[in-house]
């Protein structure tokens, strides 16, 4: 009987070549465009962090675009103690948080009862809360204007008597402002969570307001980092309502306060832009703390459902 001998090298596994990565000129394209806006993006922001460290002597003397001799830290002490940029930034955070917060709980409880419960109108109450949002605020200042001035409320309120320049009444028109996109984003994301949940809740005995306030809104916890930080943003950083709805200057926030002290300071461009920096951290701050969650927020409401 002959037996057959195999070799080593014919048992061995047999080596596939490796082939690289095809190259693609979509995707070659979509990269090259990510690193333009990029570059694009970050410019402005390096560049001024640029200026904010030259002194203003030398950008007088060489000009803004030039090389550096001194780079300092000074500007932004300057911009700090001499504008008093601190009771700015207490406004700012006395508008933001609780316009935030109420913004947040009022857009939960109308999202979830357009969304969880069988209401008759439904859809309707749901178009009339977006629409709003497609009014520019330079139509509705007029008006605005007016009712502000005439609703009068308790001077420990509002320290002025009126709607009109208070920190109040920019709560309230921030609030309304945004409830509507609130709104439209969390009855979207609480569809996707399945009815069986409040179902075997009601069978256990659950009230409407446990089923909201312990079952849907724990649920809805990415939805809501997300829009708090889309909030926190668009509030702290708002302008318009605060220019027009604010007369007196200490009670203006960071933004308005920025105009203010360029009128005061307009040839120290450097320490205008310093101030500038300097308001822009609290964001930052709050992005980076609740970016894990502003991340899965936007993604989570896409593949659900």
């Amino acid at each position: 009987m002959a037996v057959t001998t195999v070799s080593t090298a014919e048992l061995a596994p047999r080596a596939h070549p490796v082939r690289g990565r095809r190259w693609r000129p979509g995707s070659a394209a979509a990269q090259l465009f990510m690193i333009v806006m990029a570059v694009l993006w970050l410019t402005p922001i390096v560049f001024s962090f640029y200026i904010a460290l030259r002194p203003k002597s030398e950008t007088d003397r060489l000009g803004y675009v030039s090389l550096p001799h001194h780079l300092t830290l000074q500007n932004f002490t300057d911009a700090w103690t001499q504008s008093d940029m601190w009771r700015f930034f207490l406004n700012s955070v006395y508008v933001t948080v609780p316009a935030v917060i109420v913004t947040l709980f009022l857009a939960s409880c109308f999202a979830y009862a357009v969304s969880r419960l069988s209401l008759r109108f439904n859809i309707p109450l749901l178009i009339l809360f977006t629409a709003g949002n497609l009014l520019p605020q330079q139509v509705l200042i007029t008006p605005l204007y007016r009712i502000y001035l005439a609703i009068h409320l308790p001077v420990w309120m509002t320290g002025s008597g009126l709607l009109y320049n208070s920190i109040l009444g920019l709560i309230v028109i921030n609030t309304s402002f945004q409830l509507g996109f609130c709104v439209f984003v969390l009855s979207n994301y609480m569809k996707t969570i399945p009815r069986e949940m409040d179902e075997a809740a009601i069978m256990d005995g659950a009230s409407l307001w446990t089923r909201f306030w312990r079952l849907t809104l724990p649920m809805c916890r990415p939805a809501l980092a997300a829009l708090a930080t889309l909030l926190t943003t668009w509030i702290y950083n708002d302008f318009f309502w605060a220019i027009t709805l604010i007369s007196t200057g200490n009670k203006r926030p960071i933004t308005s306060a920025l105009a203010n002290l360029q009128g005061q300071f307009v040839t120290n461009q450097n320490m205008i832009t310093a101030a500038a920096l300097l308001a822009a951290i609290p964001t930052l701050v709050v992005y980076l703390l609740l970016q894990k969650q502003f991340i899965a927020g936007l993604t989570l409401g896409s593949t659900k459902g």
